[in-house]
């Protein structure tokens, strides 16, 4: 059996429903009201000069570094240096026992020496020959005589090359510094035979002022440098006049200046970078081959970047923005790039942005207060 309310119990709830809602309605109303009113802080970019600059990372290596190797076998003699020492370019390091290379000298100037008295009495003959050639002597003699002078000739040639070979080996018994730089421990001990069934390498030198560092440019950056060589008036053939400024990985700032040497003429298809490389003056050693760097290369200055603390600054996945504040209190998003960060005098710790602002426009100071895209609200400056 169905139970039907008594008409006025639902007068009654129809009239209670319209009640919470005329009073949820009134609770809105004035939380939009107070939403409007309520003051929001705001702050203005900074304006300061600023230095854009490229970011890279990139591996010190050595401008030269060589093996030193025994180019003649025998007994080596002499370690004339210590482990690790700084040498000058012609500094005597090693010596190869001379003493059998020595004598093969001697041996083969002796043989220039034989050489030569043979090519003498030759030519004694052919010029007393040529003077009888008329008289007593047949012309047969002559040509004997001509064949035997250029024989000899060719004999004096002949031992004359052995004594340059001689002395070229007995050269190579002594090794000395190509170039000033610092020499590894050495990797054979005096009285072992070097130089005997293949290369023996003696040690390895390593020139440590300047230094290169190669590093790799992505093809965009490329292009932002290709267009300030070209603003400044430069060509490619200008590379060493763009500086370059390194760092360790315990440094602060950018202490060690060179230039940019090479950028490769392609791209790397598979990883979309040109390969480049600096070249750094290193007097003091700080930049070791091996060592990975920070690079900085300074792009252009602008006087008038604008700076905003890092609480203004939104990210999401459209990117950077900020919540600029119209005249009329009404909140926009404005989308921003990020640039430089550092300390412009002002404030410390500000970020640069590129965007649609400008130095006169206010933005919410913290983005995460609350407000949103389309709110309009009252602000404290």
């Amino acid at each position: 059996m169905r139970h039907h309310l008594p008409p006025a119990a639902g007068q009654i709830t129809r009239r209670a429903a319209a009640t919470l809602i005329v009073a949820a309605l009134a609770v809105f109303c004035a939380w939009a009201q107070a939403r409007a009113e309520e003051t929001v802080p705001t702050v203005r970019p900074v304006t300061a000069p600023v230095t854009r600059a490229l970011y890279e990372t990139g591996t010190v290596k050595a401008v030269n570094s060589v093996d030193l190797v025994a180019r003649v076998s025998g007994t080596l003699e002499k370690i004339d240096y210590q482990d690790g020492q700084e040498v000058k370019k012609g500094d005597l390091l090693f010596v190869i026992e001379p003493a059998p290379y020595r004598a093969a000298l001697k041996q083969a100037e002796a043989s220039v020496a034989q050489a030569q008295a043979s090519l003498s009495d030759a030519q004694r003959t052919l010029d007393r020959d040529m003077k009888l050639v008329t008289s007593s002597v047949p012309q047969s003699q002559v040509d004997t005589a001509r064949s035997q002078r250029d024989e000899a000739q060719a004999q004096l040639t002949s031992a004359e090359a052995q004594r340059d070979q001689a002395q070229i080996n007995m050269g190579y018994t002594e090794i000395r510094a190509p170039f000033d730089g610092y020499v590894s421990a050495h990797e054979a001990d005096v009285g072992a035979l070097v130089g005997q069934g293949g290369t023996t390498t003696l040690a390895t030198i390593v020139q440590l002022d300047p230094v290169e560092v190669d590093f790799a440019v992505s093809d965009t950056d490329v292009l932002r440098l290709r267009k300030q060589i070209k603003a400044r008036g430069l060509t490619l053939k200008d590379l060493s006049t763009v500086k370059v400024e390194a760092a360790t990985q315990i440094d602060k700032g950018y202490p060690v200046t060179g230039h940019l040497d090479y950028i490769a003429p392609q791209t790397n298809s598979a990883t979309g970078t040109l390969s480049a490389r600096a070249v750094f003056d290193n007097p003091d050693r700080s930049l070791l081959p091996g060592l990975f760097v920070r690079l900085r290369i300074p792009l252009e200055t602008v006087p008038d970047a604008l700076f905003l603390p890092d609480s203004a600054i939104g990210a999401d996945q459209g990117g950077s923005y900020v919540l600029a504040v119209g005249a009329d209190g009404k909140v926009t998003r404005r989308d921003v790039t990020l640039g430089q960060r550092g300390d412009t005098g002002q404030k410390a710790g500000l970020q640069e942005v590129e965007g649609d602002l400008k130095a006169s426009d206010r933005v919410v100071e913290n983005v995460l207060s609350g407000v949103r895209p389309g709110d309009t609200i009252a602000t404290s400056n």
